[in-house]
């Protein structure tokens, strides 16, 4: 698998990717997470402009078959965390809207090398009822730090992993 910081002509297949990881969810158990098309056309574009974009491509077939931002800095839905604290104050990267076409397993797996390429510290949130998710995040070594709020207002679980 290859990583590369997404560019405009991904948006077309990205938006696929995101369509069969709304139906996962919807198929595993969880229905609200990622409602109304979210996430929408705009907000991929805005992260791919920012630089914080990623697709993965298959070494093999060279087509894009995952998808997530990853952003160095501060994140303000992480500012207040509930039910616990985070493991360190140190600069971080947050993985969000990270989805796949189904076609690969273990994105988070392969994706944390190349994160950890540009910091050491990585935090991620998920929904309560994305259990597929929190499965992979937990076999990767993060720890539970608490629950944090989305811009919507709805809870996350919210973890850390701090690369030794």
């Amino acid at each position: 698998m290859i990583f590369r910081k997404a560019e405009f002509k991904d948006i077309d297949r990205i938006m696929e990717i995101y369509e069969v990881a709304r139906q996962f969810m919807v198929d595993t158990g969880n229905p609200n997470q990622w409602i109304d098309g979210y996430p929408r056309r705009k907000l991929i574009e805005d992260d791919i402009t920012k630089g914080h974009f990623y697709v993965s491509e298959g070494k093999e077939d060279g087509k894009l078959h995952g998808a997530f931002a990853f952003i160095l800095g501060d994140d303000p839905t992480y500012e207040v965390i509930e039910d616990g604290a985070w493991l360190n104050d140190e600069p971080y990267g947050t993985i969000h809207r990270m989805a796949n076409d189904c076609t690969i397993k273990g994105l988070l797996e392969k994706s944390l090398p190349f994160c950890f390429g540009m910091t050491d510290n990585v935090r991620i949130d998920t929904h309560a009822d994305n259990i597929p998710m929190q499965g992979a995040i937990a076999k990767q070594g993060f720890t539970r730090c608490g629950i944090i709020y989305v811009d919507d207002g709805s809870a996350r679980i919210a973890y850390q992993l701090k690369k030794k």
